[in-house]
Order: C-alpha cells, then sequence, then structure tokens
C-alpha cells in the first residue's frame, strides 16, 4: 500500500492489476476499510487497474477533525486522482462510498467512465439516527467501536451467510472495532447531511445501481429511486444484506465486470 500527501494529512492507497488497464476506483462503506473488496480484487484486476482507497477516517488514512462533507470526501477522491495522474475512471463505491459516487457524478462528471453505486440511497437516515450514535462514539470510544462490531453483524449480513462463513464476517466486522472513533464519528455526519435526491438528474455517466434484498440500512427502494432519477441508470438486486459485495461475492464481480465492459 501507498499514501498521497492531501492538504491535510496522508490518504492510504493500494493499485492492483495491469498499469496500463482502465482504471477502477472502489469506495468503501462506512466502519470499514479498503480491504473490503479483497474479495473482487482478482476478478476486477484481470480487466482494470484497481484503486482501492481508505476514506478519510478509515484504515491507515488521515483523521482530521469533523464533522466530515461527502463533498469533502468526493474532493479527496479528486485529489487521489490527480496525484496519480489520472484524468478519468470507473467508480464503485458502496453505501457511504455510494454517496460519494452521486457527489462525483452530480459534480465531477467529466471525470467519470462508468459509476457503480451500490447499498446506497440518495439520502441515508435522519439525524434522529445519526446524532445519538455520534454521541455515543465520542462519549465512549473504543468501547462504543466495539459494541457497532458487535451489532453490525446483523446490519451487514443475513443471519445464514454469517453462520456459515463467521470468519469472513469477523474479518469484515472487526474493521469497524479498528476505526478511529473520531473518524468514525465525522463520517456519521457526512452521511447524515448528504440529501442528493433533487440532483440526480444532473448525472450524465452510465450508472448501475446495485440492492440487497434483505439490506436493512439501505432497502432496495433507495437504489431503485436512484435508477427512476438518473437517466439510463442500470438495476441489479442480490439475496444479501448491507454488504453485498462480500455476501455475493463472484455474482456480483461478475455484474459489476459485465457493466464496465458494455458498449
Amino acid at each position: 500500500m501507498a499514501q498521497v500527501q492531501l492538504a491535510d494529512g496522508a490518504l492510504n492507497y493500494q493499485l492492483d492489476g495491469p498499469e496500463h488497464a482502465p482504471v477502477l476506483v472502489l469506495s468503501n462503506s462506512l466502519g470499514t476499510d479498503l480491504h473490503m473488496w479483497d474479495t473482487q480484487v482478482p476478478a476486477f484486476a484481470a480487466h482494470f487497474r484497481v484503486l482501492r482507497y481508505d476514506t478519510r477516517g478509515h484504515g491507515g488514512s488521515l483523521v482530521t477533525e469533523g464533522p466530515y462533507s461527502i463533498e469533502q470526501l468526493g474532493q479527496d477522491v479528486l485529489a487521489l486522482l490527480d496525484a496519480l495522474n489520472i484524468e478519468r475512471a470507473h467508480f464503485c463505491g458502496l453505501s457511504m462510498g455510494g454517496l460519494i459516487g452521486q457527489w462525483l457524478g452530480i459534480n465531477a462528471g467529466e471525470r467519470l467512465n462508468r459509476l457503480i453505486v451500490c447499498n446506497t440511497a440518495a439520502k441515508i437516515g435522519n439525524p434522529e439516527v445519526w446524532n445519538p450514535r455520534i454521541e455515543m462514539v465520542l462519549r465512549d470510544r473504543q468501547q462504543a467501536m466495539t459494541g457497532l462490531r458487535d451489532a453490525s453483524i446483523a446490519r451487514w449480513f443475513t443471519p445464514a451467510y454469517a453462520a456459515a462463513h463467521p470468519e469472513q464476517a469477523k474479518r469484515i466486522t472487526d474493521m469497524l472495532a479498528a476505526t478511529s472513533p473520531e473518524g468514525y464519528a465525522a463520517n456519521c455526519g457526512a452521511v447524515r447531511d448528504a440529501d442528493f435526491r433533487d440532483q440526480l438528474g444532473e448525472i450524465r455517466v452510465p450508472l448501475l445501481a446495485i440492492a440487497g434484498t434483505e439490506d436493512a440500512v439501505t432497502p432496495p427502494s433507495g437504489s431503485l429511486f436512484i435508477q427512476e432519477h438518473v437517466v439510463g441508470a442500470e438495476y441489479a438486486e442480490f439475496h444479501a444484506a448491507h454488504l453485498s459485495n462480500v455476501e455475493v461475492g463472484e455474482p456480483f464481480s461478475r455484474r459489476v465486470i459485465d457493466f464496465l465492459l458494455a458498449r
């Protein structure tokens, strides 16, 4: 892994795949890091130069004072592309990463080739959901992160998947316990304040919205809303909870690749 220096700190990233292949940027969900995409990388790297990064406040990236905004996180992506001399790229983001993708599609579409937004919505939750969580995390710190980790298995995976793949579920949820409380709370603020419902029509790049049938965090209705409000957008649905890329694995990867390679 490597880092690029932003104005206020370092952003952690990893590149895989052929050096001169089209670039595919992968953006993590709230409370995970770039390794949430490990399942996809071998398949994606057969076709693309895969650029994963830890969103500000996560993993090995900078943790700055919050709250953050989705615009700020989107600008981090543009700074990363600029630092690596990447003019245009595909972008695939899940949950919070999907909000970042929507911001990029609305405000920097000229930097995108194709856009995939997974297990997300134009607006996720409300202040009544996010503010108590932010207050708890900043008050109880690591104890709160451990508690969120233990509760996340039920939100992120279906019971059948968690029972059949306990080591994989633990690997992903342990990322949450390892996340900086300050960084997590700051990103909760970004998700809380994001609302792109009235701007989706400004997205002009080809878009695929992916949903999980059992996703209680961002139900399929949120992805269908995006698909209905972006001209020409496609929609795919898998039997999965919130982290559909992890739970579904190869079929998820194949659907993304088919969309990105379509003419």
